[in-house]
């Protein structure tokens, strides 16, 4: 066959389509919503290539409207787990003795569907599976998926490219071989294209995968594998499983094939299976790579140049777009008194203009959280919020599930910077704001860093340049993201890897060729050209 030094296309940001009324892209994701709406999905399991049903299914709802079923997926068993290790394991050689070149040409196939013909699917999907805008699914499941694709495909290419030294006499070269085993994937429900690029990402650089999608995300998830399929990943590289997590993972875990977990999600369940893992490390033939990317209690700190329009926008946008169930989302803030009046309108203003409801109706900026679970425990800390004496609600505070998991973005102002709800992750529309004296700027910026386990993401806003770097001095270790005059959620494939550290995950870095060099093993080969005949040196001599 043809031999060449292949160059892939250059990878560029996917543009994000408006959807203004009366544009095209907003008729076709309307026309798709409300055929996946109307429509009944059903959800198999993918293993070795074929559709797995068992029969046992459990039904698939919008969060938006929890009482109208849009389609069920199928339950599996351990032995449906055992036949997808075993049938990933049968699928490695061939998959990983494939030229990178052709499993490029997959990955960057898919995104070219996803760009176009899937574009409005897979963006309706998201918008009933997860209740998110059109706005957020658009930057999600269409542009952040085909981002990764595109620049997973060219950071592979950097990462074959990067050589050792060689010389006249001897030739030195780096295989970047897949890792030997399989690699399991666990997805979260809030971001489409994270439940994609997690088997994607590994299996891109040769690796076989058995992925675990969210319960809360299946019908998107059946999306992604659709395009996997017609995009040509083979039958046992990508294989997809639904059951019980536990049993899932406890299956996969005491496989001795086992050789790596990527992971997104709760911080508590990535724990426990770190431990299980180091509990059976002695049945492993190689060590497994660990790689989660977990929880967050991201802050926004406004130093008192900080204009307070900026702020006001930054604490809005950063704590509510979609529902604040984003890892990056804001959930605590700490302003200045000199600014704190202003804001305060600010923010209460932009709160109440706030639609809220079913993301169907593309005026909504707020719809649903993901599911009764989630819905409760926001509930449980508004309710006891009204009741403390050191916290203030100045913004929300309503809940209602009686159609969908509505909770209303909810501002809680309080006097204590260690309040519950300053220190604990809660994974929805809801802030916790704590105002500090002008004169404690330094000493507050110690409580930034002191306050929170995680360290995902975070944000100063400063016009003043020797505060802005006190602050990034101050607290470089309690954001893997820092945003200087932004707020801190967005981040883009191939401008601001994301990833963060303490118990926010492993910060390997998604969008990144450091996220992809977790997923290969390197071999060096040296090859002498002239070998030596002699054992002696020459300080042998006489």
């Amino acid at each position: 066959m043809g031999k060449g030094f292949f160059q892939v296309p250059i990878a560029v940001n996917e543009e994000v389509k408006s959807y203004a009324p009366g544009s095209p892209e907003r008729a076709a994701v309307a026309a798709a919503y409300t055929e996946l709406f109307n429509a009944h999905t059903e959800v198999p399991m993918y293993i070795n290539g074929k559709e797995v049903r068992t029969g046992n299914t459990r039904t698939m709802s919008p969060p938006h409207d929890h009482k109208h079923i849009v389609g069920e997926y199928h339950i599996g068993e351990k032995s449906h787990v055992d036949e997808a290790i075993a049938g990933a394991l049968a699928a490695r050689t061939a998959w990983a003795e494939l030229p990178w070149e052709q499993r490029a040409g997959i990955f960057l196939k898919a995104a070219e569907l996803i760009a176009g013909p899937y574009r409005a699917k897979i963006n309706a999907a998201t918008m009933i599976a997860q209740s998110k805008t059109v706005h957020q699914a658009e930057i999600d499941a269409a542009c952040e998926l085909i981002d990764f694709l595109r620049f997973n495909v060219q950071f592979m290419t950097d990462i074959y490219n990067e050589q050792p030294e060689s010389t006249s006499g001897a030739w030195n070269r780096l295989e970047y071989r897949p890792l030997e085993g399989f690699v399991y994937a666990i997805t979260p429900f809030n971001f489409t294209a994270i439940a994609a690029n997690l088997p994607a990402s590994c299996a891109l650089m040769g690796n076989v995968v058995v992925w675990k999608p969210s319960d809360s995300q299946m019908l998107s998830a059946k999306v992604i594998l659709d395009i996997f399929r017609e995009a040509g990943v083979p039958d046992g590289v990508i294989q997809v499983i639904h059951g019980d997590p536990v049993m899932i993972t406890d299956t996969v875990i005491a496989s001795p094939d086992f050789s790596g977990l990527h992971f997104t999600g709760s911080t508590h369940v990535f724990k426990d299976i770190w431990k299980k893992i180091g509990e059976n490390i002695h049945n492993y033939k190689t060590y497994p790579r660990i790689v989660g990317e977990t929880g967050g209690k991201d802050f926004i700190i406004a130093h008192p140049s900080a204009p307070t329009q900026q702020v006001a926008t930054a604490i809005t946008r950063g704590s509510f777009e979609f529902q604040g169930q984003k890892c990056s989302a804001a959930s605590r803030a700490y302003v200045p008194a000199s600014l704190w009046d202003a804001v305060k309108a600010s923010i209460i203003k932009d709160v109440n203009s706030f639609k809220m409801g079913s993301p169907e109706d593309m005026s909504n900026y707020i719809t649903a959280v993901i599911h009764e679970g989630s819905f409760d425990k926001l509930a449980t800390f508004i309710d006891q919020a009204k009741k403390d004496t050191n916290a203030e609600i100045i913004a929300g505070g309503g809940y209602d599930k009686s159609k969908g998991y509505f909770i209303e973005p909810t501002i809680i102002v309080t006097s204590d910077p260690k309040y519950t709800t300053m220190c604990t992750e809660l994974f929805g529309p809801v802030i916790t704001i704590f105002v500090y004296e002008d004169k404690d700027w330094s000493k507050t910026l110690k409580l930034v860093d002191e306050t929170s386990e995680y360290a995902l993401t975070g944000a100063v806003l400063s016009t003043d340049r020797y505060a802005v770097q006190e602050a990034t001095k101050a607290l470089k270790n309690a954001a893997g993201n820092f945003y200087i005059n932004d707020k801190p959620t967005g981040a883009v494939v191939g401008q601001q890897p994301f990833g963060g550290a303490r118990a926010s995950g492993t910060n390997d870095k998604a969008g990144s060729a450091l996220n992809l060099l977790r997923w290969v093993s390197p071999r060096m080969i040296k090859e002498t050209f002239v070998t030596p005949v002699d054992y002696r040196y020459p300080f042998l001599g006489e």
